[in-house]
């Protein structure tokens, strides 16, 4: 969609790439992010990711995908402007799961201001003063909006149905947080504590799958292992690099002895479809749909030779 700063690529075309990518890479069912509300940060202007979900909902009626393709709305509860860009997806069947997202500085994902420097100042090339003042309007623009965006965000989610997911808990006061917003999933949580908690109230804790390829976060954070280890690992998600998916699950159960192979590949198939309420997926058995990967092994890196989707074959 955007391959390079400025350049602004066919919707339905940059859709089937990506459905390419996703279904070479053995996934059948994929929650398409898009990210909701505006900041200096970046996001985007109201009206532009409901053009990329009406662009995936055509390219889909069109029969151009091999995947199936529902809608994650990442949402940025700091910004102002949130809300009104949920209002363009009020009504959509394809929105399954949101995640409420504060990436403001001093919690959360950036307890640390050294992460956080190193994400943004250096990136921006800003002074100490400039920064000190970026800081102070994203940390003004939290304590303004977060905690009403979350609150009604929530509210509308449970009634529609919509699974919601927290992001970044670091604390068990923020999963306390989560257990009143409703919510079934944990995404990334920062600390031991806050996984533990969260595995404890019966959300299923969420973790990169490139976490576990590379043995470490790319922020910094906890490494995905060692929540594996200590039995507080439940779904793993593609984050950033979809063949992740496939690849993880083999790496865990090579490496976390508590870990078999078929107990790390329910993490990418029948525990997220569970939680985000898709009960007719993610396991092998009669009267479900027929989505299958035929995947071979070989010098430790697997590929998906065949992928079936509704018992059609897609790639």
């Amino acid at each position: 969609y955007s391959p390079r700063p400025g350049v602004i690529w066919d919707k339905i075309a940059a859709i089937q790439a990506h459905d390419a990518q996703v279904a070479a890479s053995g996934i059948t069912t994929v929650f398409d992010c898009l990210r909701l509300g505006s900041d200096e940060d970046g996001g985007f202007k109201k009206g532009e990711m409901r053009e990329m979900a009406d662009a995936i909902e055509a390219a889909a009626d069109q029969n151009r995908l091999r995947s199936d393709h529902l809608l994650h709305l990442r949402c940025e509860v700091a910004s102002a402007d949130v809300l009104e860009h949920f209002e363009d997806f009020e009504t959509d069947p394809r929105v399954r799961l949101i995640s409420l997202m504060d990436h403001s500085p001093g919690q959360r994902q950036f307890q640390s201001m050294d992460q956080y420097i190193f994400y943004y100042q250096k990136k921006r090339g800003l002074s100490d003063e400039a920064f000190a003042e970026f800081v102070r309007r994203r940390q003004a623009a939290s304590a303004e909006y977060s905690a009403k965006h979350r609150d009604y965000l929530a509210a509308r989610c449970a009634e529609r149905g919509i699974t919601v997911a927290s992001h970044d808990d670091a604390t068990e006061a923020h999963v306390g947080e989560a257990i009143g917003h409703g919510v079934k999933l944990a995404e990334f949580p920062t600390s031991v504590e806050a996984a533990k908690a969260s595995h404890s109230a019966g959300m299923s804790v969420l973790m990169g799958a490139p976490n576990i390829v590379r043995g470490k976060s790319h922020s910094g954070n906890i490494a995905a292992r060692d929540l594996a280890e200590i039995g507080v690992l439940d779904v793993l998600s593609s984050d950033y690099v979809p063949f992740s998916l496939l690849f993880a699950p083999f790496l865990l159960a090579d490496q976390v002895e508590a870990i078999t192979l078929p107990e790390a590949l329910r993490m990418v198939t029948a525990t997220p479809a569970r939680t985000v309420g898709l009960h007719d997926r993610g396991r092998i058995a009669g009267g479900l749909r027929a989505d299958l990967v035929r995947v071979h092994r070989e010098d430790g890196v697997p590929v998906a030779r065949s992928v079936w989707r509704l018992g059609k074959r897609v790639a």
